[in-house]
């Protein structure tokens, strides 16, 4: 009885608290998932842009695009953000919490990207070019429509692994107040007294948001290949 006592009761009441609490989330999983998506958006399109820059042959623009990396990867996320929202508006420049997170995981994500989509580039036979250019393309059309295209394709497996990264990154939102899934499952075990079971709401909701992520890039993936053939 006292092992019935010991070890079912509390696991008892860990569920208690996990189904009153689970439906609780719902605003702030549907934060965490805006800001997953602006940010992933965002942070591809200056990943792109500063991939160019790192192409081109501009000294100027490249020095430019490898001093954005640099700065990114030698700084911490959680002082980007902190610098974005509370360092900015020093200057001028303020914007509420969740334009700045954005800003912050975009800023920090389209460095890593923008590497993702130089290592698919490169990786392009140089004949690919050429016979673009033979056919009337100019450069940049033969970039657009030939290059990046599958530049793209080969960049999904690298940049799925990335995305999924940004997700668990938008968790440090919450030091700049952004009420998403771990904020709130701060306020949630402040208020119980009980950590354990409201962590558990929080990771499961992670799992789930990455998985889907996760099958969903796999797919397009695959259809990408078929359509390949």
């Amino acid at each position: 009885m006292d092992l019935f006592n010991g070890f079912f009761i509390p696991l008892k009441e860990f569920f208690m608290v996990v189904i009153k609490y689970a439906p609780k989330f719902d605003q702030a999983v549907l934060l965490t998932l805006e800001l997953s998506v602006f940010s992933i958006a965002l942070g591809t399109i200056i990943g792109l842009i500063v991939t160019i820059l790192k192409l081109t042959k501009f000294k100027g623009l490249q020095k430019i695009a490898y001093a954005y990396i640099s700065i990114v990867r030698g700084t911490p996320l959680l002082l980007q953000l902190y610098f974005i929202f509370f360092g900015l508006p020093l200057i001028g420049l303020e914007f509420n919490a969740f334009i700045s997170a954005t800003i912050g995981l975009a800023f920090h994500s389209g460095a890593y990207i923008s590497e993702i989509f130089r290592g698919a580039i490169i990786s392009i036979d140089y004949g690919q070019e050429e016979a673009a250019r033979a056919l009337g393309m100019s450069k940049i059309e033969a970039f657009i429509h030939i290059i990046l295209p599958q530049a793209f394709k080969r960049s999904i497996p690298s940049l799925g692994n990335q995305f999924i990264i940004a997700v668990k990154d938008s968790s440090l939102a919450s030091v700049i107040t952004i009420t998403e899934i771990t904020l709130t499952a701060r306020q949630f075990s402040a208020a119980t007294y009980n950590p354990f079971p409201i962590l558990f709401i929080a990771g499961v909701y992670y799992y789930v948001i990455i998985t889907i992520l996760s099958k969903s890039l796999k797919a397009l993936e695959r259809r990408l290949q078929v359509d390949e053939r």
